[in-house]
């Protein structure tokens, strides 16, 4: 083998090995991490069970703790909505192996709470939509921005 050959087949590899980069680069990367905005709709669901189950205790704020419930609700099915449209669908109309699973109950507490413990509550889901809100861009933080600021006239306004 002489120089100029060596030379090509070390040229014909370079260009080998930056061509498999390119196209491992270009190819889907399986999705291994859950949605952000996962333990955001868990969190509504999970204020919204201890809404409906403050009545109980409440009866007298059974329209506010019922605003609540419902508005959380919301919540967490824009959530939802997001979180799937994030998924995607593939080209023949399936979807990928679903990473972010929508919860298949909603969650219960084992007492209900006491106002107090709610408001607690839904400052803690405030201040969590507001962290995260910061990180994200566009449609994401707009929808974690109101969210949070739906909590704080939850906690300011109704639960008052």
């Amino acid at each position: 083998m002489n120089r100029r050959t060596a030379l090509r087949v070390a040229g014909g590899g370079t260009v080998g090995l930056f061509a498999a980069g390119a196209v491992a680069g270009c190819a889907e990367d399986p999705i291994t991490e859950p949605d952000v905005l996962v333990a955001q709709e868990f969190s509504a669901r999970t204020d919204a069970a201890a809404a409906t189950a403050a009545i109980a205790l409440d009866p007298q704020r059974t329209d506010a703790l019922s605003t609540v419930a419902a508005e959380r609700t919301a919540h967490a099915q824009a959530l939802r909505t997001e979180i799937d449209r994030a998924i995607g669908v593939y080209g023949d109309g399936s979807t990928p192996a679903v990473r972010t699973p929508a919860p298949s109950t909603t969650p219960a507490p084992g007492t209900p709470p006491d106002i107090a413990t709610l408001r607690d509550q839904l400052l803690a889901s405030q201040r969590a939509a507001t962290e995260l809100a910061v990180t994200q861009s566009g449609y994401r933080a707009g929808l974690l921005a109101s969210i949070s600021a739906s909590c704080a006239v939850q906690v300011g306004v109704l639960l008052v």
